[in-house]
């Protein structure tokens, strides 16, 4: 199983950046707002810098909003980032909806998301896989359009989609190199991942044409009663309502024991990578998170 973790804060994304190589995590993710309860990065800007200072770790945006957008866009920004970053970026895009202020600042009608991430979606992959592309939709008309710069690899960066409703399942299947749920059980990835591989035969794609990954809000410590604790507050802040009673089910929180063999049920059901958000409300708490997953867990989490 391969194991990431994801930056925030644009003051420290270079630093952390590196560090999160030097230990050996597979992955750096960053997620995005426009605007929202708290302080947001955008991902594109904060992974562009991730990859100028990196040379291994892989890079995805988790996620990025793509009705946000024009799709052109975003494809552009993808292909130039693979180039920065020698063919290490991954695109993970998806709806967005919560917070209807930023889609307002944006002129966008969050009542139109799941119409533009369907176009969005077919626009960047045909741009992809080369040009030009001419496309006529209901958002964007593209006539003999390139990416020049083209990505390194021929089909592109890969491409994440999250969710957990019948649409986003269809959507991955269709769409995805990589599904990515959060707030799951094992058992929901099992058979969420059972039915986007059935969608991905429907659209004649290969039954494997789509891993799953886990995005996790996660707090590891020797003393799980730390973890738990701190990991329960900071995602109760986060999403403004109390955690205490959905954390054993959503949340990775304990010592290095619990949180590997919680992994252990993941990646039977289904997982082959976990992006992990680390639940820490102060730079000290997050620092002493990372450097306990990567010391006590990171190495047994990739034997599996």
């Amino acid at each position: 199983m391969k194991v990431g973790i994801t930056a925030d804060d644009p003051a420290t994304v270079v630093a952390e950046a590196r560090r999160a190589e030097e230990l050996g995590f597979d992955l750096l993710g960053c997620g995005e707002h426009l605007s929202f309860h708290g302080p947001t990065p955008n991902s594109f800007a904060m992974l562009a810098a991730a990859a100028a200072v990196t040379s291994r770790i892989r890079l995805v945006t988790s996620i990025a909003l793509l009705p946000l957008y024009p799709a052109a866009l975003v494809a552009k920004m993808a292909s130039v980032i693979d180039c920065i970053s020698g063919g290490r970026f991954e695109l993970g895009v998806g709806a967005g909806g919560e917070y209807p202020p930023e889609f307002a600042a944006a002129g966008v009608d969050p009542v139109t998301r799941f119409r533009r991430l369907d176009e969005g979606l077919e626009i960047v992959r045909r741009l992809f896989t080369g040009g030009p592309v001419t496309f006529k939709g209901e958002f964007a008309a593209l006539s003999g359009i390139t990416l020049d710069p083209p990505p390194p690899r021929p089909s592109g960066p890969r491409i994440w989609l999250g969710g957990r409703k019948n649409g986003a399942l269809r959507r991955a299947g269709r769409y995805a190199d990589v599904w990515m749920p959060y707030m799951v059980e094992p058992e929901q990835v099992r058979r969420g991942l059972a039915r986007v591989r059935a969608a991905a035969i429907e659209h004649g794609r290969r039954e494997d044409a789509v891993s799953a990954a886990l995005f996790a809000w996660t707090a590891v410590d020797q003393d799980s009663s730390w973890a738990s604790t701190t990991g329960i507050a900071t995602v109760s802040a986060a999403y403004r309502q109390d955690f205490s009673g959905l954390a054993d089910r959503y949340l990775l929180l304990g010592d290095p024991h619990t949180v590997t063999e919680r992994l252990a049920e993941f990646k039977e059901a289904g997982v082959d990578s976990v992006l992990i958000q680390i639940a820490a409300q102060s730079g000290e708490h997050r620092t002493r998170i990372i450097e306990t997953l990567a010391r006590d867990v990171l190495a047994k989490v990739h034997d599996f």
